[in-house]
């Protein structure tokens, strides 16, 4: 089966994407990325109107909360028909549990649960950082090893991490665990603020399960030309 790269929508409003999506065919159903930025702008109609036109969505909103909160949130984030949602792994493994409870209440009768991953350290986030803003000694792979089981012990479907770290994730994890990695940039494009990226082939042959690209396309002087190269990288047809 053909496999959608999901395309970051860091757009500030509706009137931007409706701009962008006619670089598109109708006919063609993308995989699309909403986070705070255009979320808290348009709200969950945004997501409706997506949806209608029959893109899947992956609600990018990091919830981390109290394990109350983030329950009674998940209820309502369930009942938008998106098809992932995140939390931050930080949060611990009882708000992750939360989490996922939340989203099986809200889920209407004969739907499918949305899927729920975690985020363990951003791709903006070096080694350097992670020690001196967070207070976390240990190496930058500890520490997204350590969520990534955390969020399996929580049984939440996979986690957000880079692409680098793969590998090892599905190797402390069950089969089934899904690595959702950001970052990926095609060969020769700009790395911008992300710090451990990787291309949408490399990507492919460590074992993501879902990768995300946003300004490559969003930014490209042909969107629906450059999705088609980036989709044909990933399915390894290029």
């Amino acid at each position: 089966m053909e496999q959608r790269p999901i395309i970051a929508f860091d757009f500030a409003s509706k009137q931007a994407i409706e701009k962008f999506l006619t670089h598109f065919p109708k006919e063609e159903k993308l995989f699309i990325k909403i986070g705070m930025e255009l979320f808290y702008q348009e709200g969950p109609a945004i997501v409706n109107f997506l949806r209608t036109q029959g893109h899947d969505i992956f609600l990018d909103l990091k919830l981390h909360d109290i394990p109350n909160t983030v329950q009674k949130a998940m209820r309502g984030i369930a009942k938008m028909g998106v098809k992932i949602t995140n939390v931050h792994a930080a949060g611990g493994v009882e708000m992750m549990q939360a989490a996922k409870l939340g989203l099986t209440e809200g889920t209407e009768e004969n739907q499918v649960v949305p899927e729920l991953i975690a985020v363990t350290q951003l791709t903006s986030t070096s080694e350097e950082q992670m020690h001196e803003d967070q207070l976390i000694n240990v190496s930058l792979e500890t520490s997204v090893l350590h969520y990534a089981q955390c969020a399996e012990k929580a049984g939440l479907n996979g986690v957000v991490c880079s692409a680098h770290e793969v590998e090892k994730i599905h190797g402390v994890t069950n089969e089934q665990f899904i690595c959702l990695t950001p970052g990926i940039r095609p060969q020769g494009a700009s790395v911008g603020d992300q710090k451990r990226v990787m291309t949408p082939a490399k990507a492919r042959q460590i074992g993501s399960n879902y990768i995300v690209v946003g300004r490559p396309i969003t930014q490209a002087a042909d969107p629906y030309q450059s999705y088609l190269q980036i989709k044909k990288e990933w399915n390894g047809e290029a």
